[in-house]
């Protein structure tokens, strides 16, 4: 069974959000991860980018694949999570805290309330 922190938000494209004011950190869940397998490299969006919900913010390569992420909430990104650069396994082994991909200043904080919970997100991986 994944780890599915009661705390965080989810999308059905296993992105988690954790809102802090109105900052939100995001990365993959670890369901996402351990269906990709070892990363091996991730892609980030530039500081300063806009992102709409849906849309499509950078890619986690892995042994196996290449998988788009989302971004599950709106807003402009003020931070992205430089030591996967080089440590790109943070995800397999953290993705909950050091392995976070990056953070987004929300335009609508009430919009994560569209997101799921838990045990949402638990029924939807199965």
């Amino acid at each position: 069974m994944s780890n599915i922190p009661e705390d965080l938000k989810y999308a059905k494209s296993h992105e988690w959000v954790r809102l802090d004011g109105d900052v939100a950190t995001i990365g993959i869940t670890d369901f996402a991860q351990s269906e990709l397998g070892d990363v091996v490299y991730v892609e980030l969006p530039e500081v300063g980018r806009v992102l709409q919900v849906g849309e499509t913010f950078g890619s986690v390569e892995s042994v196996k694949t290449v998988s788009d992420v989302y971004a599950p909430v709106a807003g402009e990104v003020v931070e992205v999570n430089a030591a996967l650069g080089a440590r790109s396994e943070l995800i397999n082994t953290n993705p909950y805290s050091e392995g976070y991909m990056l953070k987004i200043k929300v335009s609508d904080p009430a919009a994560i309330s569209g997101l799921l919970d838990a045990s949402g997100y638990a029924s939807t991986i199965g």
